[in-house]
């Protein structure tokens, strides 16, 4: 796998979290709530939607603005665009 590879599938693997914590908003919104400090809610945010904690970050570092059905289906569709990307399309 050489690094242009590695890249696409880092970002895919980020922009396939964020479309999944935007349809688990209401979930996600309220195990950040119920969070005591940032790593714990790093934790909980990963243990919710079964990612690490790059992705974790991620997720957490997104803005509420972005919640929206147009951004979700822009993150989703450059999801799709970099998956296209990959030799095996995962």
């Amino acid at each position: 796998m050489d690094e242009d590879e590695r890249q696409t599938r880092k970002q895919l693997m980020i922009h396939e979290a964020l479309v999944q914590a935007m349809d688990r908003r209401d979930e996600v919104f309220q195990v950040i709530e119920d969070s005591e400090d940032l790593d714990e809610a790093i934790r909980r945010v990963g243990q919710l939607l079964g990612v690490g904690e790059v992705r974790s970050r991620a997720v957490l570092d997104l803005q509420a603005r972005r919640f929206t059905r147009g951004q979700r289906q822009a993150i989703a569709s450059y999801a799709e665009e970099l998956r296209s990307k990959l030799p095996d399309g995962r």
